[in-house]
């Protein structure tokens, strides 16, 4: 299976650093964070990353290379200036993505997360006659009012509601409807909902949408307290 790593966005709320550095390069226990993300998939056997480029990309590109010190192939999909959004960024490198036979599901992760959520996971989530599978996560607070409502194990549009972890999987055909340029993820994601071919699950683990230095300035002090503590 294939995977894409979300990294184009500008990372507004992120600034000063971002206005130098591509949020998924910036580092957490002196590692970058998209770099975490590269291991977990390596580690689960995913050998070809697509990792879409836009704001400040060629460092991206500069920093992880073709991918070989990690043991993956890593293919870029440079989007220009302006990024295409999730849904557009997704869509644009799906020749990448969908394999021989374009067909293939892929793994879709953002590069801006942090978590200990088992990436191999997802990878056997995604059932025959489904579209996609995607993770939730409690609502944090900047986010209270969440994005998808979750009964068993399919995600609805409504009842309570937990907030879309940026990590999934998905079909191709997700897209079947889908023309090139800038769009969101979302409203496909509601498109097929509604049809019931989405299936979910609630991650009670750690996770973070790294948004703030701040916020950033916490998360590395835990992991490198963490890293320390196994030395």
């Amino acid at each position: 299976m294939r995977a894409m790593i979300l990294a184009a966005g500008r990372g507004e709320r992120m600034r000063p650093l971002t206005d130098h550095t591509p949020k998924p390069l910036l580092t957490v226990a002196g590692k970058p964070m998209i770099q975490y993300h590269i291991e977990a998939l390596a580690a689960a056997g995913v050998r070809e990353i697509v990792i879409n480029l836009a704001w400040l990309g060629q460092q991206i590109r500069a920093a992880l290379g073709d991918g070989s010190q990690f043991g993956v192939r890593i293919h870029y999909s440079d989007e220009g200036d302006a990024a295409l959004e999730t849904g557009g960024g997704v869509f644009k490198a799906l020749p990448l993505l969908a394999g021989p036979s374009g067909t293939d599901p892929f793994v879709v992760v953002s590069g801006d997360v942090w978590t200990q959520y088992p990436l191999g996971d997802v990878m056997k989530r995604l059932a025959a006659g489904d579209m996609a599978h995607f993770v939730l996560v409690p609502n944090p607070d900047f986010h209270a009012r969440g994005d998808f409502g979750l009964a068993g194990d399919r995600l609805t549009d409504s009842g309570e509601r937990y907030t879309y972890a940026n990590i999934g999987v998905m079909r191709p055909e997700f897209f079947a409807a889908s023309a090139p340029g800038k769009f969101p993820l979302a409203p496909l994601m509601f498109d097929w909902i509604r049809q019931n071919r989405v299936s979910g699950e609630l991650y009670r683990g750690v996770w973070h949408n790294v948004g703030t230095p701040q916020q950033l300035q916490r998360i590395d002090q835990d992991a490198s307290a963490q890293r320390r503590s196994r030395l």
